[in-house]
């Protein structure tokens, strides 16, 4: 399980946690994640709003020999998932340009059981800054959220933030590249 190239995996981060006996785990947009939490045990399921991936994605399944459940929908139309039947859910790298970041992210509330986790990696937003001749050329949060944004959303939509790694800081990248966190579902 990745969150990104070059980003320490699953097996450095430890966020997802037990997944074997069937627990369910859905992955919001096809980061190539789906098939390996089948492989860890889970029973996968998978949605996308391109159908051609989806198409892909069962074709990948095959090869590997898991069975992945997918869905060619919007990342906020879960209306398939009951209401408290997911036990983790993978957004990796698939809501950095989700128009209505709160509606997905209550739809995730309402998919998950009470108490499980959300995992989200993304572009760290301040990667996105750029600089020119002493002066930001693309200020912070043109055009992307802050990391601000991301946990006002997550709050409002009744998140608690567990883990928070800003990751793909090197001598020669001294700003994150990624936002790795994990959120867990807080009421019903």
């Amino acid at each position: 399980m990745t969150y990104g190239v070059g980003i320490p995996d699953e097996d450095e981060l430890h966020l997802l946690g037990d997944l074997s006996a069937g627990r369910r785990a859905l992955e919001l947009g096809l980061a190539g994640n789906a098939i390996a939490l089948a492989a860890m045990g889970a029973k996968s399921i998978a949605v996308d709003p391109d159908p051609e991936r989806i198409a892909d994605l069962r074709i990948e399944a095959a090869r590997a020999g898991v069975s992945v459940e997918c869905h060619a929908a919007a990342l906020a139309e879960l209306g398939f998932v009951p209401s408290g039947a997911i036990d983790v859910v993978i957004a990796n790298h698939t809501l950095h340009d989700e128009d209505d970041l709160g509606r997905t992210l209550r739809q995730v509330h309402r998919v998950l059981k009470t108490g499980a986790p959300m995992i989200l990696a993304m572009d760290h937003p301040f990667a996105a800054v750029r600089f020119g001749r002493g002066a930001a050329v693309r200020p912070y949060g043109e055009n992307h959220r802050t990391v601000g944004d991301l946990l006002s959303a997550l709050d409002r939509a009744n998140f608690r933030i567990e883990a928070f790694h800003e990751l793909g800081v090197t001598h020669q990248t001294p700003i994150p590249t990624t936002l790795v966190l994990k959120a867990r579902k807080q009421g019903s």
